[in-house]
């Protein structure tokens, strides 16, 4: 999924007919984030990685991008949407960063991001605890635009995405790369660090205790790690 979503990603730039980009999901889940067999049977190796090739792909894509959240935004469901333009959420979305329960360090940019977005503290909440907060609390910090009924939000995405691809995409383009300037670069740079050392704590046992205890069904025992 990550390798089509990349490959989407670098399609929709290069094609001159499409103007706009909307990631969405069902009314009821959004993401439940990475697939936690994969995570130990096949982690991601290098940053040419599909999941380092989307990331990328997502924070440096030039064009309008919109997403529409309804029900869990996991993991990459919720730091994806630091890298999009408008995000519209069902008031049944739940967002939550659960790296360190699961040994891990953050991704995405979402160490940088995160704490410009919501403040120190309260990024520090959410990245340290990793606790779900819902969709008003993420209207609250500017994580959303808009809170809608679930059975609205795409139909909502969508209307906004016609709205954009009616204006001129040369101005669209100009606009977000403008509102952009300055950060982008710090940004790959910073998925690039928070990848290796992702990639790094993988492998270590805090990691392999949280995925193992998940796929047994199990509380995590990290008194020695």
């Amino acid at each position: 999924m990550y390798g089509a979503m990349a490959d989407a990603l670098t399609a929709a730039q290069d094609d001159a007919s499409v103007r706009v980009v909307v990631l969405q999901g069902h009314e009821t889940v959004f993401s439940s984030g990475n697939d936690i067999g994969d995570f130990l049977n096949q982690p991601p190796a290098g940053q040419d990685a599909p999941v380092f090739r989307f990331l990328r792909g997502i924070a440096s894509f030039p064009k309008p991008l919109l997403a529409a959240v309804c029900g869990p935004a996991v993991g990459i469901g919720t730091t994806m949407l630091l890298h999009c333009d408008l995000v519209y959420a069902g008031d049944n979305a739940a967002f939550s960063m659960p790296f360190v329960n699961l040994g891990l360090c953050p991704e995405a940019a979402s160490s940088l991001l995160v704490p410009q977005m919501l403040g120190y503290h309260r990024a520090a909440e959410a990245l340290l605890l990793g606790e779900p907060f819902m969709a008003e609390a993420a209207l609250e910090v500017g994580l959303v635009n808009r809170v809608v009924p679930p059975m609205e939000t795409n139909g909502y995405a969508q209307a906004q995405a016609r709205k954009l691809a009616a204006k001129p995409l040369s101005a669209l383009v100009e606009t977000k790369r403008l509102m952009k300037k300055g950060q982008q670069q710090l940004v790959l740079q910073q998925m690039a660090d928070e990848g290796a050392s992702f990639g790094r704590m993988l492998q270590e046992p805090a990691a392999k205790e949280a995925f193992t205890a998940f796929m047994e069904k199990r509380r995590p025992d990290f008194s020695g790690v």
